[in-house]
């Protein structure tokens, strides 16, 4: 069973390998879900990091249908993140019509090699789950990103193991999405998958003294400007030691 957390800072991920985990996602931004990192985040956490990278490649929140010119930053993300020697890329486009866009996907994965590719959440945006993983399959991804076209794991746990028994070791079928220590072992088995994805945050409060209240550094959004979440090294200790004790 490998584990692998989802980050936004270097920070995080130095408390994710001290939790235990095999490989960290790292990510930016994860109010919208996580857009690439900055290159001096990457080669910080790279510089730092004994267990694996993986670098999300996604030039914005939103949708998963890109331009030309965003697919142009991807390809220039994932030759940045090959550079600074992360381990892997994670990717994922669609078509207008819900469909896994095979032609920019297989564009993106050969830019990437030899490096692992993981497919990303954008699967449970697709209109045919099934026959979206036969396209991963064919064009030879790695692993697919799922929470089973439902918002958290627990809900799309019978999708999760549908995918599971048609993938029969031709991809990884790693769940993601509203794990905790207290259902993993129930979702693992139930599907049968080998690696799962999660967040271990916990909110930290600012050091600040002064405090300007009136002021906000985002849009109509508005997250608190003195607090904000990070990976916890003891939650993803948590998720380590539940699935490594006896069922």
């Amino acid at each position: 069973m490998r584990v692998e957390i989802c980050v936004d800072s270097a920070t995080g991920a130095f408390a994710a390998e001290h939790g235990g985990a095999d490989r960290v996602e790292l990510c930016d931004n994860l109010l919208e879900g996580g857009t690439t990192p900055s290159a001096g985040c990457i080669k910080v956490a790279r510089r730092g990091l004994k267990i694996g990278l993986q670098v999300i490649v996604r030039p914005r929140g939103g949708d998963f249908l890109y331009n030309n010119d965003e697919l142009e930053v991807m390809r220039e993300d994932i030759r940045m993140a090959k550079d600074l020697g992360a381990d892997g890329v994670v990717v994922g486009c669609l078509t207008a019509e819900g469909d896994i866009d095979r032609a920019r996907t297989e564009e993106l994965i050969r830019l990437a090699r030899p490096l692992n590719v993981t497919f990303h959440r954008a699967f449970d945006m697709c209109r045919d789950p099934q026959q979206g993983l036969e396209d991963l399959i064919t064009l030879g991804v790695d692993r697919v990103l799922t929470s089973g076209q439902e918002a958290s794991c627990p809900e799309g746990l019978d999708v999760i193991a549908a995918l599971q028994m048609q993938a029969a070791g031709r991809i990884i079928v790693m769940p993601g999405g509203g794990l905790t220590p207290r259902n993993i072992k129930k979702i693992v088995r139930a599907t049968g998958v080998s690696e799962v994805h999660l967040s271990a945050r916990q909110t930290v409060e600012s050091a600040m003294n002064y405090r300007n209240g009136r002021v906000f550094m985002g849009g109509t959004l508005r997250p608190p400007e003195f607090r904000w979440k990070t990976t916890d090294a003891a939650s993803v200790r948590s998720v380590v030691d539940a699935l490594r004790t006896a069922p």
